[in-house]
């Protein structure tokens, strides 16, 4: 099969590799019919995730068609028609008992890589690094979905890929975003970061009640889109200084919750800071570039919560006796999609949101390098790339 590989920083391919096969009874092979590359994607070819290899191949937002189930599966046969939860869950561990399926304790067949560097392992994910499993990703042709019953959703209607595919990671990563906000009604909640997961976070800050949400961004095709997509208030941080702002919007207070959807390669309008932070970065005195965290603490009002989806793998500096004295509360972590699978494929069904607005560019699984490129470098307007192998 073709499918998308890693071979170093800033260096994918779409090679040859053998087809998957069955490997466990609870296992199936989806025959990919559309995959997205996500932003999180990102921070494997910029090599902020360590733990990849060259050969790995990449992506975890695939859905498609069932090619073959093992003996144990259950809820799926062949010839249904899929979308794969980017997290893989075993379904009977204590965590995934308290449906905290990113937390799973049984997915990740190498953990001790895992505990060394965070103390205890999370779930496995697709194409995520030997840190997360070094399990193959969706970014090919053909994918062995472990624990296929739980990692699966059916699509029984006729919906069109593009507007369930997101279901596998980007909508329910920006609802739960949301959620762990603790939105209340009338809140004022400001998003760092409008990539896809931003877009999916203001369109959920607004089911969730909130009175007011401000988009924050640089790049003015995402603007545009938060603004006469998310009916959001917008700022340039480019162009604005963002804590002062902030202040003006909410009379000094601040806004009630604040949300990092950047995560690690978030940028500085302090372009001196930023050229330090790089150079540290090179030599390894840290990993990470935390700007939109440090600023949301600052930002956000005392009391409020800051959410966290952005993705971090390593250490970052935060002025964390300001979110002390603050009384802020954090949440955080990668999504428990299999706990939001149904609930948003119903809020699709129903017409209350067709995640299909942000798609800007479709094209073959042979074009996948070029458009990491475009991706990461905002050419050409690219907000989100679906794949078609």
């Amino acid at each position: 099969m073709r499918a998308l590989t890693y071979h170093g920083q800033g260096d994918v391919r779409v090679d040859n590799h053998p087809d998957p096969r069955i490997e466990q009874p609870t296992d199936a092979i989806i025959r990919i019919t559309s995959t997205a590359i996500c932003g999180s994607d990102l921070h494997l070819f910029d090599g902020f995730v360590p733990m990849m290899k060259a050969g790995d191949i990449i992506g975890h937002e695939p859905m498609g068609i069932v090619e073959e189930v093992g003996s144990a599966v259950k809820n799926i046969k062949k010839g249904d028609r899929v979308v794969v939860s980017f997290t893989i869950s075993c379904g009977s561990c204590w965590f995934c008992e308290q449906t905290l399926y990113s937390l799973c304790d049984n997915t990740n067949p190498k953990p001790e890589n895992a505990e060394k560097a965070m103390g205890h392992s999370p779930a496995a994910v697709y194409g995520y690094s030997h840190l997360l499993g070094g399990i193959p990703g969706g970014q090919a042709e053909f994918l062995r979905v472990p624990h296929a019953d739980l990692g699966t959703i059916k699509i029984e209607s006729d919906l069109p890929d593009e507007k369930v595919l997101f279901l596998s990671d980007i909508f329910p990563t920006g609802y739960m975003a949301a959620e762990n906000a603790q939105i209340e009604e009338g809140d004022t909640v400001a998003i760092w970061g409008c990539g896809p997961v931003g877009q999916f976070a203001i369109q959920s800050a607004w089911m969730m009640g909130a009175g007011r949400v401000i988009a924050i961004d640089q790049v003015a095709e995402r603007l545009a889109m938060a603004r006469n997509h998310g009916k959001a208030e917008t700022i340039d941080f480019s162009e604005t200084d963002v804590l002062e702002k902030l202040k003006e919007m909410t009379g000094g207070r601040g806004p009630d919750r604040c949300i990092d959807a950047v995560g690690a390669e978030s940028h500085a309008a302090n372009q001196v800071t930023a050229a330090a932070d790089d150079l540290k970065q090179t030599l390894h005195l840290q990993s990470d570039h935390p700007y939109v965290l440090q600023q949301a603490i600052m930002a956000c009002r005392k009391g409020g919560t800051l959410s966290v989806p952005g993705v971090y793998a390593q250490a970052v500096t935060i002025p964390f006796g300001a979110a002390m004295n603050k009384g802020l509360t954090f949440k955080m972590g990668q999504t428990h999609v299999q706990r939001y699978l149904q609930p948003l494929l119903d809020k699709i069904m129903a017409g209350e949101i067709d995640p299909s607005f942000l798609i800007t560019h479709t094209e073959p699984l042979e074009k996948a390098p070029e458009m990491y490129k475009a991706f990461r470098d905002k050419k050409d307007g690219c907000i989100k790339v679906v794949l078609k192998p």
